[in-house]
């Protein structure tokens, strides 16, 4: 377990639960590291059976979560993972990411992977654990982890935020072809501190300063994400289907705001308003990459 989620566990979660999902089985694509980890933290500490996969053991895991390696963009292995998990409950579909890539650079295959990754790789797994939820005798719920990117222009990780705009489709179309025995919602994430996060904001001066403009003041941590999960995955949202849970810390300033501010020479009438700045490209990129 990476010391930021370790830290994160042992604050947030010991002895604590936000829910009692004892005698649920829940898969977490990507779930071994940043926020998937956090995701299967969550689903750990509230009595889940969580099984993660990835491409790439974890040299560590929460205690009792299981591991299968898997491809998620491999049609044949995932029908095999997810066919043999005859108990399943909940899936939750976290693998994804994109390196930054402007779409004038770089070959097209190079872009079609990150969408390939990142919305017909939850397409597949969705697909194969819907035969299995449907013969649950309580249904089931498919959780889409999606990004703030897919509702706002994201250069440099164009394709990214086609893919995760797609997703957001891809969550309310299945949200009605699959009911009433299938649940699906998404949530949609903002800007994470994780493991990865001085790759994208510098260093801790630079994480400070991009936290500061988001509305509550700080970045997710992964354990918000799971939070949300575990809620959506609860009998408390037994009739929520089809939606998109935001979960940005109020969002993003609009830029012009600061720009006016900046510009201006007269005093702000409302001091609290102004900010440090435009804030940074939302939802770490890297956050998974179904290592």
């Amino acid at each position: 377990m990476t010391a930021v989620v370790k830290r994160q566990w042992e604050r947030k979660w010991a002895g604590v639960r936000t829910a009692d999902l004892s005698g649920m089985t829940v898969v977490v694509t990507g779930g071994v590291r940043g926020v998937g980890l956090g995701i299967t933290a969550a689903f750990r500490a509230a009595g889940a059976r969580v099984i993660a996969c990835a491409r790439r053991e974890p040299e560590d895991l929460p205690d009792g979560v299981g591991f299968t390696r898997v491809d998620v963009r491999d049609a044949d292995a995932v029908e095999a993972f997810i066919g043999g998990i005859t108990d399943l409950d909940v899936l939750v579909n976290n693998a994804g990411g994109t390196p930054y890539l402007p779409m004038s650079e770089g070959d097209a295959r190079r872009h079609a992977k990150v969408i390939e990754l990142n919305l017909i790789a939850p397409l597949i797994i969705s697909r194969a654990a819907n035969r299995v939820l449907q013969r649950r005798p309580e249904g089931g719920s498919i959780i889409m982890i999606g990004s703030v990117s897919g509702h706002r222009p994201s250069p440099g990780t164009a394709a990214y935020g086609a893919a995760k705009a797609g997703l957001d489709n891809l969550t309310a179309s299945l949200a009605i072809e699959w009911a009433p025995r299938v649940r699906v919602n998404a949530v949609t994430v903002g800007m994470v501190r994780t493991e990865k996060s001085a790759l994208h904001y510098g260093d801790a001066a630079g994480v400070a300063a991009v936290a500061r403009t988001v509305p509550l003041g700080r970045l997710a941590e992964p354990a918000d994400v799971g939070d949300a999960c575990v809620f959506l995955a609860s009998p408390a949202a037994a009739y929520i289907s089809g939606a998109s849970l935001p979960l940005h810390g109020g969002g993003e300033r609009p830029a012009f705001l600061d720009a006016a501010a900046q510009a201006s020479t007269a005093p702000p009438t409302n001091p609290q308003q102004t900010s440090t700045g435009a804030a940074a490209d939302a939802d770490t990129p890297d956050r998974e990459d179904n290592a």
